[in-house]
């Protein structure tokens, strides 16, 4: 098993830092990536005002899910948590005993590359793991590589060194990322959630009025606040709700709104589910104090008129995004819908639901919410109150 091991401050991790990666990942063929933000950088001080080594941490899982390599790639938090000057060859001793078998690899820039020598413990580095750096151009970079290429294997006999250039490497630094972002401009140099995180926490002098964002602007906060793999089903959402706001007359403003917002709290476990319940005195009937898929409209629709001040109309559409309703407004029918329908569900009868719901709202809302009953009573599974009153209130109009 071969691992890749690249760590950094990571302040903010840009798209150097992820094509730079996935061009080692594919070269190497690494069986896993690991990210390890630095708790305590031993080469250089952190610049006033970074974020918390908790933010980089949660920036960094944020960019290595943009990678596409699923559960290949992985970030610890290592560094951060054993507190103190982040040594690599600790780290590198802490991973070599979590997987004594492995190969690993130390992915590095240039800049580290050429100054490894200097490191702390760098024969104890060699003995662990073999060296991938890379450098933007061949130009640029190859007879810097060669002068230290030669020094290091004149030092250490046991150095194993792989040296290559990445040219589609986004060529921009942190301090020059960080720079960017405090006037207003990076975010094209970001993975979108990263972005997102990074306005939503207001990092880097950004300091977003998360009340009153643009959508351009909405959207990466948003995607921050998903697993990545919900990522596709929301932005998917946002087109489908679109679609049906313009055939139907609704705000399409507000429908998109709501779509990105609506599994803002989808990713949270049962217990920070009721906690939120708590904090925003939200009552829960028996079957939602245990059916945690039931818990998130709820307090997601919470969190989007907390913190980015959406209104009523917005707020009761997350709010019934999954049950239904009785009397469900047309903002209501549409974000149900586009939730339900969107161009990533697949599942038997969704392309029939598709064209209904394009021929008359209230007869998709009707089919579907039957859908939804007939598939929780095949499953075993009790059935909301709200959703069978809503059914109940269309086969009677």
């Amino acid at each position: 098993m071969r691992i890749g091991v690249y760590g950094g401050t990571f302040n903010p991790p840009h798209l150097g830092h992820l094509t730079a990666a996935r061009a080692v990942f594919e070269l190497l063929k690494l069986d896993q990536l690991l990210l390890i933000p630095a708790g305590t950088p031993p080469h250089k001080e952190m610049p006033a005002f970074s974020p918390t080594a908790a933010q980089r941490l949660e920036m960094t899982r944020l960019a290595g899910e943009q990678l596409g390599l699923g559960d290949k790639v992985e970030t610890l938090d290592l560094e951060v948590a054993r507190g103190g000057k982040s040594f690599t060859s600790d780290t590198l001793a802490t991973i070599h005993a979590l997987y004594p078998d492995a190969e690993l690899w130390l992915l590095m820039g240039t800049d580290m590359f050429l100054s490894l020598h200097a490191w702390h413990e760098p024969g104890k580095i060699f003995d662990l793991a073999g060296i991938a750096a890379f450098g933007r151009t061949e130009e640029d970079t190859e007879p810097l590589f060669a002068l230290q290429r030669e020094r290091l294997y004149r030092e250490y006999s046991n150095a194993r060194l792989f040296t290559l250039t990445v040219p589609g490497v986004i060529d921009i630094s942190s301090s020059e990322e960080r720079d960017r972002l405090s006037h207003g401009t990076g975010e094209y140099d970001l993975a979108p959630a990263v972005y997102g995180y990074i306005l939503k926490e207001g990092l880097y002098g950004t300091n977003a009025d998360l009340k009153h964002l643009p959508l351009e602007k909405l959207r990466p906060v948003a995607l921050s606040y998903l697993k990545h793999k919900r990522i596709p089903h929301v932005l998917g959402t946002e087109q489908e709700a679109i679609r049906l706001a313009l055939r139907y007359g609704a705000d399409v403003e507000k429908i998109r709104v709501a779509a990105l917002l609506h599994d803002c709290t989808k990713k949270l476990e049962m217990e920070e589910q009721l906690a939120l319940c708590t904090q925003y005195g939200i009552a829960l009937d028996e079957l939602e104090q245990k059916a945690l898929k039931l818990l998130h409209a709820k307090t997601g629709a919470a969190i989007a008129r907390d913190v980015f001040g959406v209104d009523d109309e917005i707020y009761t559409a997350i709010f019934w995004h999954t049950t239904g309703h009785a009397n469900m407004t047309l903002l209501e029918k549409i974000m149900y819908l586009a939730d339900y329908i969107e161009p990533t569900r697949d599942f038997p009868g969704v392309d029939k639901l598709r064209k209904v719901c394009y021929d008359s709202l209230d007869a998709g809302l009707e089919l579907g919410l039957a859908m939804t009953v007939e598939e929780m009573k095949e499953r075993g599974n009790p059935v909301h109150q709200a959703t069978l009153a809503a059914l109940a209130y269309l086969k009677g109009q």
